[in-house]
This record gives C-alpha cells, sequence and structure tokens, in this order.
C-alpha cells in the first residue's frame, strides 16, 4: 500500500512537472532557467537580489524621496509574492525547489489576460511601497477565489497623483533594467550611470481626465504633478491601463525574465559586454519626440513598433531616423516632400502649435503637440489613401486613437505638380489626416504655417475624442511652431531611400542637360529652311519629293 501510494505521489509530481517546464518552455529556454535556478539556490539572497534593478543615480526634477527605497525592495518584493519562499531559495529537496521555481516563474511571465498581470504588478509595487515605508493607496479586498482563482483578494483603494507618478517610473525603470547598456568607469570597473527620468505629466493627466478627476478644459495648462489634488480609484485607474496604456499589463513578465537571464549569464560574459563608450544616457529631450511621449506611444501600441517606442524612451531616438524637421530643413511641404519622398516605411508626424484664439499675449506654455502614426510613406495622389494609421495628442494631455474600421481616409498628400494644368475644382495642397476633403480631421497647409483641427464628428477613419484641449465643436485654428518627421522602417527602409534620391537626381541632371547631337543635321532641319525663306524670299525652291 505504501510503495503505491509512494509510486502515486512520484507520478503527480513528474506530471506536474512536465506541465510547469511546457508552459515555462514558452517564455524562456529550460536550460537557461536551470542556469538562473542552479544560482538563485546557492543562497537565500540571491534572487531577490538577482530580481532587483541594476544601480543607477535616477534624477527628476519632481522625484519624491522615497523613491530609491522602492526600488531597492523591487526585487524582495518579487521574490516573495511570485516564487514564494520555498521556491525562491530551492529550500529542501532539488526536485521540489526545481517544481516551485517554475511555478513562480509561471506565475509571473506565463500568458495571462492583461487585467491579471496587471493586477500581479499592483502587489508588487504595494509590497515594495511597504517595504519602504512609503504611501500607497492600493489595497486588497478578499474575495472568493479572486481574479483567475488563484489570488488573495480584489484591488481597491484610490491612488493619488503622486503615486500614480511613482507607479509610472517604477515601471519605466523595470523597462530601463532591460534594454539600457551597462557602462563602465575610467579604470574599467562598473559604475552607476546618471538617468533622468522621463516626464509622466501627460500620462499622469490622462488618467486623471479619464476618470473624470481634472476637468478637460484650458485649466490642464500648466498642471503639475506637485499641485496634488484629487485622486482616482484603482479600478479606473486600471480601465485607463487597459484602454490607453495596455503595455504596462507586460512589463512584469518582461522584466523577470530578463533579471534571469542575467542571472543565469556567465559572469566573465558580463564582465566583458561591459560598455565603456558613454557614462551618461542622453537625456536632452530637444526634439518633439521626447522620451515620455515616446514611451506613452510604446504602451499604446501592441505591434512591432512598439519595441522601437521603448528604446526610443530608454537611450533616446536614434537621430539617423530623423527625416525632416522644419526648424532644420525649412518650413514649407516642399521641403518636407523634398525629405520625405521615397520613404515607403511607417512614419510618425509630430506638430507643435499654438491656438490662435487667446489674443496677442497668449502665454507660450499654453501650446499643444499632437502626432500622427502611419504605415505607409506619403503620396502625392491628390485623394486620400492608406491602409492603417493613428492619431495621438501627446501634450498637455496623452491620447492615442486606433482606427474606427469605418473608413480608409488616413493620409491624404497633394503637391503641386510640376506641369501645373487648369482645374475647374482644385483639390486643397497640404498634409491631411481622417476626414474627407474639405473637412480634415486635421489639415496641414502648404506653408506649414497654419493647422486646422476639427471636431471628431466630420471624421469616420479614426476613433472619437478630441486631440486638444476644451478643443469644442468648431475647427480650432493654430499657427504651426515646428514639425518632425521621424522614419520608423529601419536601415533597410532609409538605404532605399537614398538610392530613389539618387536615381531622382541623376534624372533631374539629364533633363537639364541639351545634348546637340540628338538634334541632328542644322542643314536638313526645318528651321534651317525657314531662317533662308526669311532671308530671301523670293528664290525658287523646289520641293524634294
Amino acid at each position: 500500500m505504501g510503495a503505491s501510494s509512494s509510486t502515486g505521489n512520484s507520478s503527480l509530481e513528474a506530471h506536474e512537472q512536465r506541465g510547469q517546464e511546457s508552459l515555462a518552455s514558452a517564455a524562456l529556454s529550460l536550460p537557461l532557467l536551470r542556469a538562473a535556478f542552479s544560482r538563485s539556490a546557492a543562497a537565500a539572497n540571491v534572487l531577490p537580489d538577482a530580481l532587483a534593478p541594476p544601480p543607477a543615480a535616477f534624477q527628476s526634477a519632481h522625484l519624491p524621496p522615497h523613491f530609491r527605497d522602492i526600488l531597492t525592495r523591487l526585487g524582495p518584493a518579487i521574490a516573495s509574492i511570485c516564487f514564494g519562499d520555498g521556491g525562491a531559495t530551492g529550500a529542501g529537496d532539488e526536485d521540489v525547489g526545481w517544481v516551485g521555481f517554475l511555478r513562480g516563474f509561471n506565475r509571473c511571465c506565463a500568458r495571462v489576460p492583461a487585467s491579471r498581470s496587471l493586477v500581479l504588478l499592483f502587489r508588487v509595487y504595494a509590497a515594495a511601497c511597504a517595504g519602504a515605508g512609503a504611501p500607497c493607496g492600493v489595497q486588497f479586498q478578499p474575495d472568493e477565489g479572486g481574479i483567475g482563482g488563484d489570488e488573495e483578494g480584489k484591488v481597491v483603494g484610490e491612488l493619488a497623483p503622486e503615486e500614480i507618478a511613482v507607479f509610472l517610473w517604477m515601471c519605466w525603470v523595470m523597462a530601463w533594467s532591460g534594454s539600457a547598456p551597462r557602462v563602465a568607469g575610467d579604470g574599467g570597473e562598473k559604475s552607476e550611470p546618471v538617468v533622468l527620468l522621463p516626464d509622466v505629466t501627460h500620462m499622469v493627466l490622462s488618467a486623471l481626465v479619464s476618470a473624470g478627476a481634472v476637468a478637460d478644459d484650458a485649466g490642464v495648462w500648466g498642471w503639475e504633478i506637485s499641485s496634488g489634488g484629487k485622486g482616482v480609484k484603482v479600478h479606473d485607474f486600471t480601465s485607463w491601463v487597459l484602454s490607453t496604456a495596455v503595455g504596462f499589463g507586460y512589463f512584469l513578465s518582461r522584466y523577470v525574465q530578463e533579471r534571469l537571464r542575467s542571472l543565469a549569464a556567465d559572469p566573465v560574459e558580463q564582465e566583458s559586454s561591459v560598455s565603456t563608450v558613454n557614462r551618461t544616457f542622453d537625456t536632452s529631450d530637444v526634439y518633439l519626440l521626447t522620451r515620455g511621449r515616446a514611451w506613452a506611444i510604446s504602451l499604446s501600441l501592441r505591434n512591432k513598433l512598439s519595441e522601437k517606442f521603448l528604446s526610443a524612451s530608454v537611450i533616446g531616438m536614434d537621430t539617423d531616423d530623423l527625416l525632416y524637421r522644419s526648424s532644420v530643413h525649412g518650413k514649407g511641404l516642399s521641403r518636407f516632400w523634398s525629405c520625405v519622398e521615397g520613404y515607403n516605411g511607417p512614419m510618425l508626424i509630430l506638430l507643435s502649435a499654438l491656438s490662435n484664439g487667446g489674443g496677442e499675449n497668449v502665454d507660450s506654455d499654453r501650446r499643444w503637440v499632437l502626432g500622427v502614426l502611419t504605415e505607409e510613406g506619403f503620396e502625392s495622389q491628390g485623394t486620400f489613401y492608406g491602409s492603417s494609421g493613428f492619431l495621438c495628442a501627446t501634450h498637455p494631455i496623452f491620447r492615442m486613437l486606433r482606427p474606427s474600421g469605418k473608413e480608409k481616409n488616413f493620409i491624404y498628400c497633394h503637391v503641386h505638380p510640376q506641369i501645373r494644368v487648369y482645374e475647374a475644382n482644385p483639390k486643397p495642397v497640404g498634409l491631411a489626416f481622417g476626414g474627407t476633403i474639405g473637412n480634415e480631421r486635421i489639415f496641414l497647409d502648404e506653408d506649414f504655417s497654419k493647422v486646422v483641427v476639427r471636431h471628431h464628428a466630420v471624421d469616420k477613419t479614426y476613433q472619437h475624442g478630441s486631440l486638444i484641449p476644451n478643443q469644442g465643436y468648431l475647427p480650432v485654428e493654430a499657427s504651426v511652431l515646428d514639425v518632425e518627421v521621424w522614419g520608423l522602417g529601419g536601415e533597410t527602409t532609409r538605404r532605399l531611400q537614398d538610392v530613389s534620391k539618387k536615381r531622382e537626381n541623376i534624372f533631374s541632371e539629364q533633363r537639364r542637360k541639351v545634348d546637340l547631337k540628338t538634334f541632328g543635321n542644322w542643314e536638313d532641319s526645318p528651321e534651317k529652311m525657314m531662317m533662308d525663306m526669311v532671308s530671301d524670299p523670293n528664290t525658287v525652291r523646289r520641293e524634294d519629293r
């Protein structure tokens, strides 16, 4: 009887191990997980330390004093909540420890709905705040089975604006940990990089406006996180994340996988991979595409471009991807067209403008920035075209408006042709996005001096929503301050554009040159006969037959 029972328990354990290994192998390879487990089982504090972010000097204008303590407690919080004490240290039998380690890994890295992963991220955030003695409005109520049947309760409470900012910064540091290169000091020793946290004011304000805590009116200009104000219920904040910034649901999974990769790596290889080029990351944010705006766009996308913007939020955008900037290349559709023509890839267009309705003494800080993310390049067609696209407001409030699926008027581009002909109904010259000709959602004129933004009622291509605070139903006319176009197609697309430009330059040079040899002999030309007739019209000439 006892042998039969022991055999049955062993069979159940082997079956569970196979199931856990099969589930974990979908996220990371089993040899890598084995290496990480063997290193974590060496001592009790190896896994909590490995799950902590790498050391760095994080700076921000409104950084709370307890933020560094929260980051210090992040590793132990993940190890305790996800892996547990037994699975974290590998205590007891090795097989039991291995299965427990896989359970913890699958709890935070297995493919689950975004809402469930977000709840686990809230638990980690609350545990880190509790360990650091920081204020945290996230609470948990006992619930039967909880979310998914294995949670201890549902998430309740209220988050203040400062707490939302701390939560966003913590998630950004988790993304930075997996994307930022390691640096070394002058003597080859590791040094702490100086990292400036991105500005998240537009994202905090977006969550507050979505929950109704802040009115979407002219009062949003000049709003700061430190000013405080009414908080947001966790339920409303979760709804905003799932509708606007769905990328938060996968931060914990990506972070744990990157940390385990680093734990399983050979220390000698880690030392050799340390970069000695830069000691300070680029924190200039001199472009319209700041790191904070790039991160917000990355969180709202669900395609491969999300990684591009995530990298831009960590180390900055590659300046080689900047196709056009009005302050450098000059304003106007012709200058714009000379820079983007032939680029057949996704692009991000950002424009900064100042509304004209505020009078002469309008504060310069009351400008707004909106963007358009296209899936293809520009074509001078004189009609709407395109397969997909996004509209986004990046300042002062962040919003992402996806395609509605009703119409496909994504892009309109019309440039004056080189040979102009008479048109009874001339088409507007400029750039437009959404709406119809004459009632565009966004229209940028030929000189890039004026932009018109209309209410979403005229547009069936993009989702409803205002792009400007207190926009109203009437068209908003604004003066354009700056325009940027970023190419997102990579080196191959840019190289193909360069080849296309060289080909066009060769054709242009050929059209300018006149080869006299191609005109034939002057004696046989009609021009020579006409000149002779004018000089002596009485001369008798016989037509050659």
